[in-house]
């Protein structure tokens, strides 16, 4: 009987750790988004990737690529596509798109970035 709950018990441990690992950085933001319009920037395979993105109280609402030096195809089109799933999600917390990694990344970046300025840290 012992054995049992032990068991039963590293079983609980070992799927709340999975599910925790499964939510990301971007899932555990631990602030509040001021509304407003907000610039970031990263860095993509070619350069300096700018975004501006609107934030309302209920999250991202728009997002705008403001300059990028990335090639149109697959640089531009993967940063496009990352848009669209970034405003459907509400999340930064995406795989990047395999033939544009680094323009992924430096996406998601600017993306974070101008995130950050948005937040409002709670107490």
């Amino acid at each position: 009987m012992k054995t049992t709950r032990i068991k039963f018990l590293f079983l609980q441990l070992a799927l709340l750790l999975a599910v925790t690992g499964c939510l990301g950085t971007g899932a555990l933001r631990e602030a509040v988004l001021r509304p407003g319009i907000y610039e970031g920037s990263g860095q993509g395979l070619r350069g300096s990737i700018n975004v501006r993105i609107q934030v309302s109280s209920q999250g991202i609402v728009d997002i705008t690529i403001i300059e990028h030096r990335e090639t149109v195809h697959p640089g531009l089109a993967a940063m496009e596509e990352l848009l669209e799933m970034v405003l459907e999600t509400g999340s930064t917390d995406l795989d990047v798109i395999s033939g544009a990694t680094f323009s992924s990344i430096g996406f998601l970046d600017a993306v974070e970035d101008a995130l950050a300025k948005a937040e409002e840290k709670l107490p």
